[in-house]
Order: structure tokens, then sequence, then C-alpha cells
């Protein structure tokens, strides 16, 4: 399983491609929730979301093709591929899912250089198309959440933030395909506990634990370009299973009035799936213990920046 020595051995290696986020810590009552708050902005960070981590890891140390490297995303990912691809010299094709395709993140994949192809259908449709096009032109495929490079990669977060804020007893993550929670479990390895958070139209984790996921099922709501797995990977599934503490499920209601008043006291904008594991917090699905230290990451900010003002 994927631990510590593997993600520090990852973060030296891309330190030079990505930005340190810095944290802020926030004043007891700053968003209406009792205590102190310490946020990981990863939504500044390169190509605006914590995804170029797991990007960079997955290409350097290896030779890429000719034809270049191919990703299935729903935009960060995408945009993520794209920009470390174009910056180790290498072509990017991206295969968006129609079902979730946002014009936000579309625009921001094809500006780091990536080719992108809109997929029609489902998720798991796009994600046929992508298998079948890096077995026909032998470009390398990058997954956005079930692969060690991508997890180990998307656990440098969680590094970072343990040497930036040591003394956090409960850090809130949100998922998708879980490779971000996945990182960020394997970093912590039960010493902080960590929650994680879904929304209701994205909830496959939730509904996995509860062995109640369909298998047609298709995410939906605000969160959906950047929460859209159909499914939490193998891989992650493990780490989770092994290491996370708890998971708890809030509404795009919650989802928009984190995002409310992350503006009102911090003028901090990220993106609906960015702000899903604030929302916990605001909305109580997740009580923190009075003396509780909580960390929150802020994942991602492609959107538009008046998304929650609508």
């Amino acid at each position: 399983m994927i631990g510590r020595v593997e993600i520090a051995t990852a973060q030296a290696r891309i330190a030079p491609h990505i930005r340190r986020t810095p944290v802020l810590r926030l004043e007891t009552g700053a968003l209406g929730v009792d205590g102190g708050l310490t946020l990981k902005l990863e939504h500044l960070q390169v190509t605006g979301s914590f995804k170029v981590r797991g990007a960079f890891t997955s290409l350097t140390g290896v030779t890429l093709p000719a034809a270049g490297v191919v990703a299935i995303s729903g935009g960060n990912h995408g945009a993520a591929v794209a920009y470390a691809a174009t910056q180790l010299g290498a072509k990017a094709t991206v295969f968006v899912p129609g079902q979730i395709a946002d014009k936000v993140k579309i625009a921001r994949m094809e500006g780091f250089g990536a080719t992108v192809i809109i997929a029609p259908g489902t998720v798991d449709d796009a994600v046929r198309a992508y298998a079948a096009f890096a077995e026909e032109t032998g470009a390398l495929a990058v997954h956005p959440y079930d692969a060690p490079g991508t997890i180990t990669g998307q656990g440098t977060a969680a590094m970072e933030f343990e040497e930036d804020a040591p003394d956090l007893d409960t850090v809130l993550v949100a998922v998708g395909g879980g490779g971000l929670i996945g990182g960020v479990a394997a970093w912590y390895g039960g010493r902080t506990k960590v929650v994680a958070v879904e929304t209701e139209g994205t909830a496959c984790l939730d509904l996995t634990l509860k062995g109640t996921l369909p298998a047609n099922f298709r995410a939906t709501g605000l969160s959906a370009s950047g929460l859209g797995a159909s499914s939490i990977g193998v891989l992650p599934m493990e780490i989770i299973r092994a290491h996370v503490a708890e998971n708890v499920v809030v509404s795009d209601a919650d989802v928009i009035e984190a995002q409310r008043r992350l503006w009102a006291a911090a003028r901090v904008v990220a993106e609906p799936g960015g702000v899903t594991a604030l929302a916990a917090l605001t909305s109580g699905a997740y009580t923190p213990a009075p003396d509780e230290k909580v960390g929150v990451v802020v994942c991602g900010g492609n959107a538009a920046p008046d998304w929650f003002l609508a």
C-alpha cells in the first residue's frame, strides 16, 4: 500500500514543477463555525487544482511516447495532464464525458494545450473511449484516481499540509474517484483523522460503503464536473478502508452556502467541488468536538467566479 516513503519521494521529484500552496488559518467563528479552522488552498495550485501533483508524478521519471499522453477527465485532471505534458514537451489528449462536460473546464484544458474530445454518453462510455485511444495510438494513459502515480502525487498535498499545520486533529477532504483522499489518508496513515465528504449527487463512496452503488451510477449536481466519478478506484478504496475514519454527505445548497461564507470571511472563491469538504462543517454534517483542530483541503478553483451568486 502507498505510504509516506513513496509520497515523500514524489514530492522531491515534482517540487520544481508545482506550487507549494499556502495554508490559511481562520479565526474562531469566521465561517459561523465554532473553533478555529485551517485551509489548504489547493485552488491556488498550478492549473487551479491539486491534480497537477498526480500528473507530474505520473509523467516524470518515464519516457513519454511519441503519441503523447491521454486522460479521462471532467476538467481538473485533464487540465493538469495537459499542463504537465506541455511542460515536458509531449502532446495531450483528453476525453471528457458528455454528461458532465463543463465549458469553463474545457476552456482550461484547451488553454493548457490539450486536444479535447467530448465523448457522448456516460463517464463509463468516456472511460472506454479513452482506453481504446491509448491502446490504438500508444499514448500513455494517465488515470485520474486509480493509479499509483496519481494517488502518490496527490498525497504530497497532505505532506505539505502537515508540515505547515502539524497540530491538526482532523482533515476533511472531498471525494470523487478517491485519488485525493487516497493520497491524503496514505500520508496521515491514521495519525490524523481523515473525513471524506461528498455531495448527494456524487456520493459513490457513501453508496459503495452501504453496498448500494448502482451499476449505472451517474453523478449529478453542482460538483459533478469535479467529483463526478462513477465508482471509487480499487487502489483508493483499499486506503480508504484502512485509514479514513468517517464519511459524510452534503447537499448542493450546503455547497453554495459554504462558498458564500468563505467569500464573506476570506474573499476566497473555489469551485463547487473545491468547497464540498468545507460544506461538511458549515452545514453541520460534521460537528467537531469543542477542542478539535480541523483542516480542510480547498481542492479546486476552476469555475465561473460568480457561480455561487447565480
